[in-house]
Formats: C-alpha cells, sequence, structure tokens
C-alpha cells in the first residue's frame, strides 16, 4: 500500500507515523516550504485532557486521557510530566469552584502548596487545583523531533508541492486543516506570544481563571513561556491586535508582574479548524480519509484520530479482500 499524507500539522505527521508503523509506504506533501508557521507551530502543546473537560465534550477527555504515553513513546525525552496547575485571583474565587464542578482528576491545593509546586507564585493565590497526571510538550521539537523520526523510518516529504491531484497512491490521508474544501469547518482563531523573563521560573503549565479573559502560560526553554490564549470565531491569519496583546499582555501580568519587565520575542496566529460541535471527526470519502475538526486540540488528539484514521483504511482494504475472496470461492464452485 503507498499512502499519500496531505498536510504536515500534527494531524498529518501523526497520520504518517500511524500508517508508517503498520509497513506502509508514506509520502507527506506541504503546500509550506518548510515545517511549521500552521496552527500546530503556535499552539500551546498542552496534553491537557481533563482540565480541556471544563469546555469540551466527553470524547476529547476519552481520546486524550493517553496522549502524553502516545508522544512519550514516541519521542522519548519530549514530553514533561508534572502536571497542570489552575489558579485565580481572591476576587475570583468562584471561578476556580465553576472550574473544578466541571473537571476531575484534580485535587484543591492551598497556599502553602502552591508555594511549593511553583515558588515564584508563593503567596499570590490562596487556592488552587492541581491536575498531577496532565503533561506538556514544546510543540516545535516535537513536530521537527517527528519529521526527523519519519524520515529515518523511510517516509518521503514534499515541501512547497500541491498535492490536489497526487497519483500513484492507494489512499491520500486529508490533513489540510482550514485548506480542506468542507463548508461546516469554520476557523478559530487563536493569539499568542512568546515572552522571555530570567526572573520567573515555572515547571509546568498554569492556567490563571478569569470571568472575562482566562490565560494559560506554558514554561519553554531558554526562560521562555508561551501564553495563550483569544479564542476568536474569525478565519483571518492577520497579526496579532492590539486589544488581544493588551489583555494576554494584562492577565500574564496578574499571574506574576514581572512578566510586565520580560521581553516579547514572538507573536503568532493560528487559525484551528472545528466542525460546530468542536469536536474532530475521521470521515472516508472514496479512496480518500479526512482527519480534521482537532480545533484547539491538535497535540491531545491528534495520535487518537490518526489511530482511527489508519483503523478504517485497514478494515476498508480487509473487507475488500474478504469480498474478493468470497467472489472467486463463488466463481470456482
Amino acid at each position: 500500500m503507498r499512502v499519500l499524507v496531505k498536510g504536515a500539522g500534527v494531524a498529518g505527521l501523526t497520520a504518517a507515523f500511524e500508517f508508517a508503523t503498520r509497513g506502509v509506504s508514506v509520502t507527506v506533501t506541504e503546500t509550506r516550504q518548510t515545517l511549521g508557521g500552521n496552527a500546530s507551530w503556535f499552539a500551546g502543546g498542552m496534553l491537557a485532557p481533563w482540565c480541556e473537560r471544563e469546555s469540551a465534550e466527553q470524547p476529547v477527555l476519552d481520546l486524550g486521557r493517553n496522549a502524553a504515553d502516545w508522544w512519550d513513546a514516541v519521542l522519548p525525552g519530549q514530553v514533561t510530566r508534572a502536571g497542570t496547575l489552575v489558579v485565580a485571583m481572591p476576587r475570583d474565587a468562584g471561578e476556580l469552584d465553576r472550574f473544578a464542578s466541571r473537571t476531575s482528576g484534580h485535587r484543591r491545593v492551598d497556599e502553602d502548596e502552591i508555594a511549593i509546586l511553583e515558588p515564584d507564585l508563593a503567596g499570590r493565590f490562596r487556592r488552587g487545583l492541581l491536575f498531577p497526571d496532565e503533561a506538556h510538550l514544546d510543540p516545535r521539537q516535537a513536530m521537527a523531533a517527528l519529521h526527523d523520526r519519519l524520515a529515518a523510518m523511510g517516509v518521503k516529504f514534499r515541501f512547497g508541492a500541491d498535492a490536489r491531484h497526487g497519483s500513484g497512491f492507494n489512499r491520500q490521508i486529508d490533513c489540510t486543516g482550514m485548506g480542506a474544501v468542507d463548508d461546516r469547518l469554520r476557523g478559530v482563531r487563536g493569539e499568542m506570544l512568546i515572552l522571555r523573563t530570567a526572573d520567573i521560573s515555572m515547571s509546568r503549565p498554569v492556567r490563571l481563571l478569569h470571568p472575562r479573559f482566562p490565560l494559560y502560560a506554558v514554561p519553554r526553554t531558554d526562560h521562555s513561556f508561551m501564553i495563550g490564549a483569544t479564542m476568536i470565531e474569525s478565519q483571518s491569519a492577520g497579526p496579532v491586535t492590539a486589544r488581544s496583546m493588551m489583555e494576554l499582555l494584562g492577565a500574564a501580568y496578574a499571574l506574576h508582574p514581572a512578566f510586565g519587565e520580560a521581553k516579547i520575542v514572538e507573536t503568532g496566529v493560528g487559525v484551528r479548524p472545528a466542525f460546530p460541535d468542536n469536536l474532530p471527526r475521521v470521515e472516508a470519502r472514496g479512496t480518500t480519509v479526512a482527519i480534521n475538526g482537532l480545533y484547539r486540540h491538535g497535540f491531545l488528539l491528534a495520535p487518537a484520530m490518526a489511530r482511527q484514521a489508519a483503523d478504517l483504511v485497514f478494515s476498508q482494504d480487509r473487507t475488500k479482500e474478504l469480498a474478493h475472496e468470497t467472489d472467486r470461492q463463488r466463481r470456482s464452485a
């Protein structure tokens, strides 16, 4: 079997891995000239199915609970398993209770334990929630490492290629996100910042709850933090707006005043594809199987969706084999 995977975002890369490990000859095409620049490139990289359940449906938790194990097995050393800390200012304590009521897999922590978990946040928050089984990774490092592993496995990459008329393949796996022709999809714009400051250290993603603008801060290497993210119903991939910049920086300052002196290393925008119910889909259309609608859960859900796509293709082929064998037996009877 020869499979063409269209799109080198996290959905395409995980799909390529799933098929390659099953002995399939895989080619990945990407219209961009290099790896990155897509919505996956601007992701937070939080493998946080229990936290996401606060605003997502149960399938997100069910599909994502094994994501950290998948990434850890495929890319050893890329995953940090330190959990997620959720906090709120004293005036927003009700938001913390609401978050707790809509999630599971957490335990409450007090001011003293917050100081132990994140010393630089000592004295800033009285209560919080710790989700100990959650994890995170750096999306850019993970994508580069997965690309290199796939190349070592014999997967071919064609960057700057138009795969609309790919031929010579038994199957095409469409992982083009907002580039797919699907009237059901809508774009959800997410804006982020990368700040750098040596005055703050964090061991895990920290989510600051706010009734108007919740924020997450994810530690990266070199004293950097990914600060995100907005959710705007828009397909515009233009620069970060002044309003979003102020809200992101204001929320970061509320988390810790030292962010006020941080350097703004980068701003970015990713447009995430979403179906009306915000749940992903794996769908077959002839010889094409589409993986789409990962919304804000790309790194969390991509492994499970890639497995579903591969299972679907192999089950289709097995059904065809059985049908051909039955037909052959009838003709020879």
